[in-house]
């Protein structure tokens, strides 16, 4: 099952992740730093959000790993995506999913009870394609 983390928009609105039982989650760890994470945001716009987005069973959250609000906003814009990119200042989010010091470029997918049932680490094409498949499979 997946840790019930408090997500945090940039405009201070707090959910957990259990508001969004019912639906497909794919939770994107990220961060402005992080070079693995800008190849493949723009993949994840184009692929997975603009295909899903008007979806009502999916969510795609993108969390901002150890950023200021500031820095969040200002790298969603540079990276012109239009999913939600949220706030997870301390790590503590991220650290829910992987280990202390663990790299920062990870998807994980969520199903509608709850359950981790797909996780990404880099970008890799193959990987890639396999969790969009995935996502397409749970939202039929």
């Amino acid at each position: 099952m997946a840790p019930d983390i408090t997500i945090t928009y940039t405009d201070g609105t707090q959910k957990k992740l259990s508001d969004f039982r019912g639906k497909i989650v794919m939770l994107q760890f990220t961060a402005s730093w992080c070079g693995v994470c800008r190849e493949e945001m723009p993949h994840i716009e184009k692929e997975i959000w603009q295909k899903h987005r008007n979806h009502s069973d999916f969510a795609l959250i993108g969390i901002d790993l150890k950023e200021s609000r500031e820095q969040t906003i200002k790298f969603a814009k540079e990276m012109k995506i239009t999913y939600p990119l949220t706030l997870d200042p301390e790590g503590k989010a991220f650290y829910s999913f992987a280990a202390e010091g663990a790299g920062v470029t990870r998807n994980i997918l969520i199903d509608k009870k709850g359950k981790i049932v797909f996780m990404t680490r880099l970008f890799d094409t193959q990987e890639f394609n396999a969790l969009c498949q995935e996502i397409d499979k749970l939202l039929k």
